[in-house]
């Protein structure tokens, strides 16, 4: 059962930060704010977006086909996670923490929210509200959300997707957004670094946390 509800909450979380938020973007202001390329054009951008698709189907296909596929043949959940109440943990990060923050953070950006980069264009740099906190809470939380489906379906091909996400994302906004930033916001986004962790909300210098 816990395998088919992490399954399904997977799906919801997908239709909410992806379908539903395009709609909203559209919705409030004429833009769906997609700026991806779906046709692989050898960018660094499309491989590290393509990459944690990759991590993000991976979790899906770990805790929607993974776990039963793993009960049938008889084999265990990965060690220490295999307890009901770590299972249960994990749908209270997915639910409460999760995609709704996932929502929230994506919310907070308004107007500027885009998926992928355009090199054309300027946004505002947005600096209040989740913001404030951490320099990418969409990516925070949705690698929140990830974790706890893993940790409700913890079975090797759902934390094999976590780490491939992970690497994607990483070098989404270390490689591609990052510089993007620095040169359309400049001094602006140099001090907003040096104030604001990347992905945790902590203080620490423009040399620690660039």
């Amino acid at each position: 059962m816990m395998a088919y509800g992490a399954a399904a909450l997977f799906v919801v979380l997908m239709l909410v930060i992806g379908a539903w938020r395009r709609r909203i973007q559209l919705a409030r202001t004429g833009d769906s704010g997609n700026r991806r390329g779906w046709r692989p054009d050898g960018s660094l951008e499309w491989w590290a977006l393509a990459v944690a698709d990759v991590g993000y189907l991976l979790v899906g296909v770990g805790v929607g086909v993974g776990a039963p596929a793993a009960a049938l043949a008889g084999l265990s959940a990965l060690g220490v996670f295999d307890r009901g109440w770590v299972q249960r943990f994990g749908v209270v990060v997915v639910v409460a923490g999760g995609i709704v923050l996932t929502l929230v953070a994506q919310l907070g950006l308004g107007a500027s929210w885009r998926i992928g980069v355009d090199d054309t264009e300027t946004t505002d740099l947005v600096t209040t509200g989740p913001f404030a906190l951490v320099r990418n809470p969409i990516f925070t939380a949705l690698l929140f959300t990830l974790t706890g489906l893993v940790l409700m379906v913890p079975n090797l091909v759902a934390a094999a997707g976590l780490v491939i996400a992970v690497v994607g994302i990483e070098l989404q906004v270390r490689r591609v957004e990052e510089p993007y930033m620095r040169r359309v916001h400049g001094r602006a986004y140099t001090d907003y670094t040096a104030t604001v962790g990347r992905f945790l909300p902590h203080r620490a210098s423009a040399a620690t946390i660039s």
